[in-house]
């Protein structure tokens, strides 16, 4: 009998908006896992054919972590929330998580393991980091249409040179996180 193992990564981290997502993957063994890579590696359109593709021929999940929860736990913990929110709502248990990292969510009766660069290695949590990435980028996109000037719809609300000088012409939004370094700086001048 095949162990069950899901794949677990997040996305949105070190972004300066929104929430922090983290999917849990666990892959139909006729799945072609040579096509998956760490999202980072693949193109915007790749990553959105491989999405549907993963969806179709697994089980998925995502959690999330919101704005409110990381500014008040810190991006840690709240990462660490997304992930286990994301194991919690597999439709099936897995006997094996791996989680992509050096850092495990607390979580009973599971058997979790973090694997360092696991998205680079371990198809599962490369499937977990594309169903993450692109979900994730729809929903900064899709802020980002009423803050067309942060231009969310490119940097995915990460501290690129036009997202920082956006912030310092035309102010923060309710979306960006107050706690995080850059915006916590231009709040508090010293």
């Amino acid at each position: 009998m095949k162990i069950i193992i899901a794949g677990v990564d997040e996305v949105g981290r070190g972004s300066l908006v929104g929430p922090v997502y983290a999917a849990a993957v666990i892959l139909n063994k006729n799945l072609d896992k040579k096509k998956l890579k760490d999202s980072k590696k693949l193109s915007k359109k790749n990553r959105e054919i491989l999405e549907k593709y993963i969806k179709k021929n697994s089980y998925w999940s995502i959690g999330s972590a919101s704005l409110k929860e990381i500014e008040k736990l810190n991006i840690l913990e709240a990462t660490l929330l997304a992930m286990k929110r994301a194991i919690k709502k597999l439709k099936i248990k897995p006997k094996q998580v791996l989680i992509d990292g050096n850092k495990l969510p607390k979580m009973k009766n599971y058997n979790l393991k973090y694997v360092i660069k696991g998205d680079q290695k371990i198809p599962e949590i490369s499937a977990a980091s594309i169903i993450a990435k692109v979900s994730r980028d729809r929903l900064i996109s899709k802020m980002g249409k009423k803050y067309v000037k942060y231009s969310w719809c490119k940097n995915a609300g990460y501290g690129t040179k036009d997202h920082l000088f956006a912030i310092k012409k035309f102010g923060i939004t309710k979306h960006h996180r107050k706690t995080f370094q850059p915006i916590h700086n231009i709040l508090s001048p010293r």
